[in-house]
């Protein structure tokens, strides 16, 4: 879904699992539509196969209705090599599980979740993420 988009089109959906992707960790939050309220979850510390391995866990766990994936930016709005790396984590996952997934633009996601003094500051960018987009429902 693009970034415009993904409000309209999640009508219906409650249940949403949410991703902070990086290189090493992979940041993940659980939360739905009517409280409209995120809780982050243990991150992913895979790479490849064994990440995809431990996102199956989780959604075998949750049972989400839809994805949601933060895609980094520069300040500006412009891209650079993590927001390709983001944008195809969500493709793969929407290839791989065949869910709907949302791509929400995360700027300064992790510098908040920092400034709050997240112990896994993956989760809780995750959780930002997710809470940003739950915010933008209509």
């Amino acid at each position: 879904m693009s970034l415009a988009a993904m409000p309209s089109s999640a009508q219906g959906l409650q249940t949403f699992l949410a991703f902070d992707f990086g290189l090493k960790r992979t940041g993940v939050a659980t939360g739905n539509s009517l409280t409209r309220t995120a809780t982050p979850q243990a991150s992913i510390a895979a790479v490849g196969d064994a990440r995809f391995a431990a996102v199956e866990s989780r959604l075998k766990e949750w049972q989400p209705d839809a994805l949601v994936v933060g895609i980094p930016f520069h300040p500006d709005g412009a891209s650079h090599e993590n927001t390709a790396r983001a944008l195809k984590f969500a493709r793969q996952l929407r290839g791989r599980f065949g869910l709907q997934v949302f791509e929400v633009d995360e700027r300064y996601s992790t510098t908040e979740a920092l400034a709050a003094g997240a112990r896994d500051a993956d989760a809780a960018s995750a959780c930002i993420i997710l809470e940003q987009f739950l915010r933008s429902l209509p």
